[in-house]
């Protein structure tokens, strides 16, 4: 019995080893998930149907191989649509047979035909977003994710905002009248802003403050020093505090571009403004349209979304990956090129999207790097190898035993 037994010693030394062996080829295998031989006692009695009060083992045998599903440590890269899950899920990926795998290698680009791959070409699953960058909030059908390439179209400005600024109390009031923006001696202070129109063209709206009497200003409006643009004055009362009072809601301007895009048709607030006696000043102001941007780069979000960065400034929703989770990942079945495919023991896939559910987040410009734990595989190697050698000292003694008998007279 011995010589079965150190010989099923050696078998499960010699598979732990290639499990090992595994691990150490993997160390730098992006989402790799370390492995472990999981072993058991064999007993006579198992095979032959017979118990005893007395039973010897037979060996030993592996039961299973598991794997370590916790998370490897992330890692910056030079490539904007990598990514690297914190916590729990997979990748959905359709393979080239229509079939549909899951990974945790998040090694992602675009092909030629703008959908996100992985290294091997394969589709990464999300759900797309419309023209205007807009991703259902819940829902949407997963399927190979489209990156559009396109521009961004122009917006035109519709609200204007005066978020800081102050008119100086100690201002004298103008006398010259009536107010032309042509005539530094009409109005007490100016400040301009860009403003874009419906083709994305600039154009500079500059605002006319007039004191005409002590806590009373007139503001006019207008575009590109055109004087037909010119807005009726809107009046602006402070009191004693440098307050509005009363409070001015935000007012229409509207005007009529000598280029062919639409009328500009602007909401303008300035109902931030002060009157304290220091010089007058713009600080800070705000203004909602841009003209046309190409994509000048890509960034990803915690929840997977993938955004535009584009030349004008403006970022824009292009899709976003979603994650898959399972009962069980120890019933995934592993099938090469860092995949995994479900199997009844795993359960069927629960997919959605980052940050929801139990599905963990995603890392943008990252990937997770092999959780092998290369130090501890280099000490479980030196432990099987005893383990080995030791097995084969068992067979070695058994065989001496049985030479001394075989040579007694």
């Amino acid at each position: 019995m011995a010589f079965a037994q150190g010989l099923s010693g050696l078998n499960t030394s010699s598979r732990a080893l290639d499990v090992i062996s595994n691990n150490i080829a993997n160390t730098s295998t992006v989402g790799f998930k370390a492995s472990n031989a999981v072993f058991a006692d064999v007993y006579a009695g198992a095979l032959t149907g017979v118990s005893s009060a007395v039973q010897i083992g037979y060996g030993s045998k592996i039961t299973a191989v598991y794997q370590s599903f916790i998370d490897g440590m992330p890692t910056t890269t030079n490539n904007p649509l990598d990514m690297a899950i914190i916590g729990n899920g997979f990748y959905v990926v359709q393979r080239f047979d229509g079939s549909t795998a899951y990974t945790r290698n998040g090694q992602f680009d675009i092909n030629k035909e703008g959908f996100l791959v992985t290294p091997l070409g394969e589709k990464v699953m999300g759900i797309r977003a419309d023209d205007n960058g807009f991703i259902p909030p819940s829902g949407g059908l997963a399927e190979p994710l489209f990156i559009p390439q396109g521009d961004i179209d122009p917006k035109a400005t519709s609200s204007v905002q005066i978020r800081s600024g102050n008119l100086n109390a100690d201002e004298t009031p103008v006398t010259v009248v009536p107010f032309d923006p042509n005539n530094l001696d009409s109005y007490s202070f100016m400040n301009s802003i860009p403003a874009y129109d419906s083709l994305g063209g600039q154009h500079s709206m500059a605002f006319y403050f007039v004191k005409t009497s002590p806590g009373n200003w007139d503001v006019y409006s207008m575009v590109d020093n055109d004087t037909t643009t010119l807005s009726a004055p809107q009046a602006l009362v402070f009191d004693e505090y440098g307050k509005l009072n009363p409070p001015i809601a935000p007012y229409p301007y509207t005007a009529n571009l000598t280029n062919s895009a639409a009328q500009l048709s602007i909401l303008v607030d300035v109902s931030k403004l002060t009157q304290f006696g220091s010089k007058s000043s713009v600080t800070d102001q705000w203004q909602d349209g841009y003209t046309t941007g190409q994509i000048a780069g890509i960034v990803v979000s915690p929840d997977g979304v993938i955004q535009g960065r584009y030349t004008n400034g403006q970022y824009k929703d292009l899709g976003q990956v979603v994650l898959a989770t399972f009962r069980s990942n120890q019933g995934l079945t592993r099938v090469g090129d860092n995949m995994w495919v479900e199997s009844p023991e795993s359960g069927p896939p629960i997919v959605g999207r980052p940050r929801s559910g139990l599905n963990g987040m995603v890392s943008g410009g990252q990937v997770e790097e092999s959780n092998v734990d290369l130090t501890q595989e280099l000490v479980n190697m030196i432990i099987q190898q005893r383990n080995y050698q030791a097995n084969a000292q068992t067979i070695r003694t058994q065989d001496q035993i049985m030479q001394t008998l075989v040579n007694l007279r």
